[in-house]
């Protein structure tokens, strides 16, 4: 595979910070988006790589290992380390050191009296089977078997990373996990917040002798944006206006997630100067039909390689304020 340089894609040095590569990001987002060029084709596909680029730098355990791999760094990817599927295996079941299992009895109330090999096979199974917090004791009476005990428990309650776009948190998303064959799918409400856990309930490990399930907690992490950033459930974007809309006056489109909007500029408009789009933000997860709204801040594009009678108009239209 060939080795792709994210640095060099993102135009930075390999030493900057995180502000920086976020800074360079977003202004490679605003001139590549494809809402900015439609149709072209190596627009897309630049902006694909800036996208996978900002993936890995701005998450310090990626760009770490992205340091140390160097150009091994896609082929350490293909090896299944970022397959696409969830490593239900990292899955958390309540600390560190894996499932715990705690006993309020002693092990010969644990093993039913006596310390046969049924006995130790439940044990050993109601530990590796990932199950969690006793319940009641069922008791068989068998003339010909040895009395035993089986403990009823309920299964634990686990984790899992789900990572979705912007778009998929303002509209809400579905994912498909995969665990030993068992798939589950799961949705995920419109409006939830990067760092936020969303309850499944009853889709955790599986209870032991009877007891109920754990349940299943997504952990949210929400990918950047190329143009908003969000803040509760406001959008703050950046909109491109030229000088002659600022001066005179005029319209421009202005990105929504629902789509884009027009926005008046009135005459005489600086720079920095920013307008509420009101209820075209995110929406409150406890109240959906509620919307945030979109802070657009005007940056003034500076007209570029202008002919010799522009100059000279602008030259005229210099001196004319200078007389006043």
């Amino acid at each position: 595979m060939e080795y792709k340089d994210y640095y060099k894609i993102l135009g930075i040095d390999r030493d900057v910070s995180e502000k920086e590569i976020k800074r360079a990001y977003r202004r490679l987002a605003r001139q590549l988006h494809p809402d900015v060029n439609p149709g072209n084709k190596q627009a897309e596909e630049k902006f694909k790589e800036i996208n996978e680029a900002y993936e890995v730098l701005s998450d310090s355990e990626k760009r770490a290992k992205y340091n140390e791999l160097g150009a091994s760094y896609q082929q350490w990817q293909r090896m299944g380390r970022d397959s696409g599927q969830y490593d239900w295996s990292q899955w958390s079941t309540g600390g560190p050191g894996g499932t715990r299992v705690e006993w309020s009895g002693d092990l010969g109330d644990l093993f039913g009296g006596g310390a046969g090999a049924g006995a130790f096979s439940d044990f050993f199974s109601a530990i590796f089977g990932g199950t969690g917090g006793a319940g009641r004791v069922h008791t068989t009476n068998d003339p010909f078997r040895r009395t035993r005990s089986q403990r009823t428990m309920n299964g634990q309650d686990v984790e899992a990373p789900v990572e979705i776009t912007l778009e998929e948190a303002f509209h809400g998303a579905a994912r498909v996990l995969e665990r030993e064959g068992r798939r589950i799918r799961v949705k995920i409400p419109p409006g939830v917040q990067d760092g936020s856990k969303v309850r499944i309930a009853g889709k955790g490990r599986s209870g032991y002798g009877g007891g109920s399930s754990g349940d299943l907690y997504l952990n949210i992490t929400v990918k950047p944006h190329p143009i908003f950033e969000r803040e509760k459930n406001d959008l703050r974007c950046d909109v491109d206006v030229d000088l002659y809309t600022a001066v005179l006056g005029g319209e421009v489109r202005a990105p929504a997630l629902n789509g884009d909007v027009s926005l008046k500029i009135p005459p005489g408009t600086n720079s920095g100067s920013t307008f509420l789009l009101r209820g075209k933000g995110m929406p409150n997860p406890r109240a959906p039909k509620q919307y945030g709204n979109v802070l657009a801040t005007v940056q003034i594009k500076t007209p570029q390689n202008l002919s010799a009678r522009e100059r000279e108009l602008f030259k005229e239209l210099s001196s004319l304020r200078e007389r006043k």
